[in-house]
Formats: C-alpha cells, structure tokens, sequence
C-alpha cells in the first residue's frame, strides 16, 4: 500500500518541464512582463494544479466512471479556453511602449490554467492510476502525489518564466518579436491538441 514516490518524481519532472499549456502561458507572461511582475502568475499556476489533485484523489474518478460525458465536456471546454489564451499570446507585443495588457496576470488567474488544462489533468490521471498501489490510502497517495507535483513545479516553472523574460529581451521591438508570439501560441495550440487528441 504505497506511491512509488521516486518513479513518479521522475514521471513528474518529465511531464512539469517539457512544453505544455501551462509553460506556454508561463514563457509568454515572462516574455511580456518580465520574470518579477509574473511570479504571482508562477505562484498561482503552481497552487492552481492542487484544485484538481485533490478531487481526483478523493474520489472525482469515480464520477467520471459514471459520468464519463462530464470529463469529455470539460475537456473540450478547457482545451477552447487554452486556445483562447493562446490567440491572446499570439497579439501581444513585448515592446515597452505597447498598451494591450499593461497589468500583468496575477495571481488568480494562474489558479485557473491548470483547471483548464487537459495535460495536467492527464497528468496526474496517470499519477494516480500509475504509481499509486491498489488500496493505498486516499490522503497518503494525494498528499505523495500532491507534494512531488508541487516541488517540481516550483523548480521548472519559474525557469520557463524566466526563459520567457530573457528572450524578450533579445527581440522586443524588433521585427522577431511578432514571430516570436505566433510561435508560442502555436505550441500552446499544438500542445492541447496533442493532450486532447
């Protein structure tokens, strides 16, 4: 009756540190705003994936044994706002003189891209039903994956951010910038795609 603790650290790294929704989000907000002004977004992000960890871990897979047209529902409606935050991304300038978004996301609204996001939901399906033995205890297999999850977390995040930031300040201004912000939302799409299809 256990979490295969390390197993899934490593699972979880591989998953927390490569491209995603998420990540996408994150380098995109660093690009615009800079590496100080989004940490209440990589704070948000971080705590927002503990909305669904524990709900899952406490029994939401129940349901959607039985009502399976339920997580079918919320993943198209997650993978639409994605795509929306995407298109978003897309039409952002990082230019200092640029007016669209001068306020940075803040904290709340990092709460909400894990929630929507199709991959962490996956994610952490395939924790639970992958290195959680049979008959473990609800609160020991949560807490487990829960306190992995976040630690990876607080290690890639604030590195996709700051990658963000720094590339910025390479093409801000220049032609390359607009190119730049189509690509990211491409690979936000990209991603949600690959997780949903």
């Amino acid at each position: 009756m256990s979490v295969a603790m390390i197993s899934f650290s490593i699972f979880a790294a591989s998953q927390v540190g490569t491209p995603g929704p998420a990540n996408m989000a994150l380098l995109a907000t660093g690009a615009r705003f800079g590496f100080r002004a989004a940490l209440p977004f990589v704070a948000g992000v971080a705590l927002g994936k503990q909305l669904i960890i524990w709900p899952i871990g406490f029994g939401l897979m129940g349901v959607a044994e039985t009502v399976p047209s339920v997580f079918v529902a919320l993943k198209w409606i997650s993978a639409a706002y994605i795509c929306w935050l995407a298109w978003k991304v897309a039409n952002l300038r990082l230019s200092p003189d640029s007016k669209e978004g001068d306020a940075p996301p803040g904290f709340a609204a990092g709460l909400l891209v894990h929630p929507l996001n199709p991959k962490a939901w996956a994610m952490i399906v395939a924790g639970f039903t992958n290195f959680v033995t049979p008959g473990t205890a609800a609160l020991q297999a949560t807490a487990t994956i829960a306190i992995c999850l976040l630690a990876a977390q607080a290690v890639f995040h604030p590195i996709w951010t700051l990658a963000g930031d720094r590339i910025a300040r390479t093409v801000a201004g220049k032609p390359a910038e607009k190119y730049l912000m189509r690509t990211l939302a491409a690979l936000t799409v990209a991603s949600v795609l690959y997780v949903v299809l």
